[in-house]
């Protein structure tokens, strides 16, 4: 995967590259749209830090390969922070807190995964 990648100028724009780099299987790029000590809970998984949430990404991407384009809600902003809303096709949802970071960019500080309901 490229060294460079593009920033999140806007919060909005942090599902469209979660998506982007989910299809790349691009672990690392995930893990560079949160904070050092951002917090990802999915299920009953709690992943705390960079090394944690690279690890749920590596054991996710290991076994799901298709990620499709996500419905988002505009963010609700206060300042430099931001609410996030992404919903996907078969039921799963997140809703996660972003954070505009001293360069202008944003990052995602709390990311709460709602999973789709297996079928019966």
């Amino acid at each position: 995967m490229s060294e460079t990648r593009e920033p999140a100028r806007a919060p909005e724009t942090l599902a469209a590259l979660f998506n982007q780099r989910a299809n790349a299987g691009d672990v690392d790029g995930l893990v560079a749209l949160y904070e050092t000590d951002a917090v990802l809970a999915a299920g009953r998984v709690v992943a705390t830090g960079h090394a944690e949430i690279r690890s749920f990404y590596t054991d996710l991407l290991a076994r799901k390969s298709d990620f499709p384009s996500p419905e988002t809600l505009p963010p609700l902003r206060t300042g430099a922070l931001a609410l996030t809303f992404a919903r996907l096709p078969k039921g799963a949802f997140s809703v996660e807190v972003a954070r505009e970071q001293a360069d202008g960019t944003w990052l995602w500080v709390i990311d709460q995964l709602k999973l789709a309901p297996p079928k019966d």
